[in-house]
């Protein structure tokens, strides 16, 4: 079986291949099709796999190797960055308002005019918010949303899927008070899924594909923080 393996609508929703045969370029790509129906989601995630694809694409599955994720206990705080907290600028607030914050993180960025966030995305992570599995964190400036990050829960690990800012620093207040929560609840890891610089400033690292999956097999069996995490 070579990548990318097609995977039938109907069939099984942990019908995936093993992640080490994800081709290298481009890196991670794994399987074409399938649904985004909720099952099929969380299998995957819980596999090391997530989709990402763009608006008249088939549905595309990926395991990029290697994998960047973040150590809640490694979080890295700038200077300015714990000024800015301490400041309280901004008023953090956790799943009030979820399809807001995937919204802006669809809008498309400063010399960009698509977005992998299609529609089809927007409704299946929107299920799985209303099953308690996909979560938001919402940095306000008064009533206005100027920042925010979503994700999803399993067990011990949160999978970071994406954030937006539409004031200095406001994704990254949202990020350190996510962090915060997750080390208060004894998670073990965040995933951030590929490396970028902004991550690697907040304390990311990569490793190795078959280290990644061997931790979700732990960590994602463990007892977590289940349903909605407005507090």
């Amino acid at each position: 079986m070579t990548a990318p393996y097609w995977i039938e609508t109907d069939g099984p929703v942990d019908q995936f291949p093993d992640v080490a045969l994800a081709l290298r370029e481009p890196d991670g790509l794994l399987a074409v099709g399938g649904d985004l129906s909720p099952a099929r989601i969380i299998s995957a995630y819980r596999q090391g796999i997530f989709p990402w694809y763009s608006e008249g694409q088939p549905i595309l599955w990926w395991s990029p190797d290697p994998r960047s994720v973040l150590f809640p206990e490694h979080l890295k705080v700038s200077r300015s960055l714990r000024k800015t907290v301490k400041k309280n600028r901004f008023r953090i607030t956790i799943d009030v308002a979820f399809q807001q914050v995937m919204d802006g993180c669809a809008a498309p960025r400063k010399g960009e005019t698509g977005t992998w966030i299609t529609s089809e995305m927007k409704q299946a992570y929107q299920q799985l918010h209303e099953a308690g599995v996909a979560h938001s964190v919402e940095c306000w400036e008064g009533d206005e949303l100027v920042g925010g990050l979503y994700g999803i829960a399993i067990g011990r690990v949160f999978f970071g899927e994406s954030m937006f800012s539409r004031r200095s620093d406001a994704s990254k207040v949202a990020f350190v008070r996510l962090v915060e929560m997750l080390r208060e609840w004894n998670f073990g890891l965040i995933d951030c899924q590929v490396a970028t610089h902004h991550l690697a400033s907040l304390g990311a690292v990569s490793i190795p594909r078959p280290q990644f999956v061997r931790m979700l097999g732990k960590l994602c069996n463990q007892a977590g923080r289940e349903g909605c995490w407005d507090r």
